[in-house]
């Protein structure tokens, strides 16, 4: 299950993606539009600086700004950003020591197929597309 972290990550770059591209904007305005807490924003915002997609500047006159195109940035990659791994089941997670029974599991293909599906999807969704409403 993607938590709120995920989910108000992607409408936080979908706002950002909305403003003139470089305009810098606050977390303040975001938080209003957004109808999330300042606080909660801060903390993933701090994941979105650490991850490279968007750019933050302290300060008066400070704010936060997307450092791509939003065409540039899946919904995968914030999950993945955000979520920590979007693998359906445990065994599939990069991190996962193999598993004994990998060569007689019957559901591991099912996962796999499954897993391949839920990247497919992620991965072929763009914040530009959010954004236009293109789904």
């Amino acid at each position: 299950m993607i938590s709120t972290k995920g989910r108000y990550a992607i409408r936080f770059l979908i706002d950002l993606s909305e403003q003139p591209a470089g305009k810098l904007v606050t977390l303040d305005e975001i938080a209003g539009r957004q109808h999330i807490s300042k606080k909660y924003l801060e903390i993933i915002v701090k994941l979105l600086v650490k991850g490279k997609l968007v750019k933050g500047v302290s300060g008066k006159g400070g704010g936060y700004c997307l450092l791509r195109k939003p065409e540039e940035y899946t919904v995968l990659e914030v999950l993945n950003l955000t979520e920590g791994s979007m693998a359906v089941v445990a065994c599939l997670d990069e991190d996962a020591e193999k598993c004994p029974h990998e060569g007689e599991c019957r559901t591991l293909p099912m996962w796999k197929n499954f897993n391949t599906l839920v990247e497919d999807f992620f991965s072929g969704i763009t914040i530009a597309d959010l954004k236009d409403g293109k789904l």
